[in-house]
């Protein structure tokens, strides 16, 4: 059994998702690994990790719309707002998605369906530099 560690460093210019499938899918064959479970884990608590469509980017511009509508900014029923008033919205938005994601790697490749996607979901409205760590564990 082996494991290797990576991270990933996205910067972002605001809210919105971030595909990052090649950065991981290249890793991924790049490792010595062809069977085992990679993991994603990011490092913050106002942006997340998850998997979606990558074929068609209105499934992305649909999912920021949903959030905006679920979870406003300046909604009066938060009283966190240290940060302004995307602040205790993007963690909401955070705790309702994902901070880590597994995913099988099977002949060497990160085993995604057809039209699946890994993305950083940034919360915030300002950029950020965001830090995204991948665990691969196989043989």
């Amino acid at each position: 059994m082996q494991q290797q560690h990576h991270q990933i460093i996205q910067h972002t210019n605001g809210r919105r998702l971030y595909d990052i499938t090649p950065a991981v899918t290249r890793w991924v064959e790049d490792s010595a690994i062809r069977h085992g479970l990679l993991t994603l884990y990011i490092q913050h608590t106002s942006a997340s990790i998850l998997i979606n469509e990558n074929y068609d980017s209105d499934v992305l511009v649909d999912m920021e719309s949903f959030f905006e509508r679920l979870v406003p900014d300046g909604d009066a029923l938060f009283i966190h707002t240290a940060e302004g008033p995307d602040d205790m919205p993007a963690h909401v938005r955070s705790a309702l998605t994902q901070t880590s994601i597994s995913i099988p790697v099977m002949d060497g490749k990160a085993a995604l369906g057809t039209w699946q996607g890994i993305f950083l979901y940034e919360h915030r409205r300002m950029s950020h530099t965001r830090k995204v760590l991948l665990h691969l564990l196989g043989e």
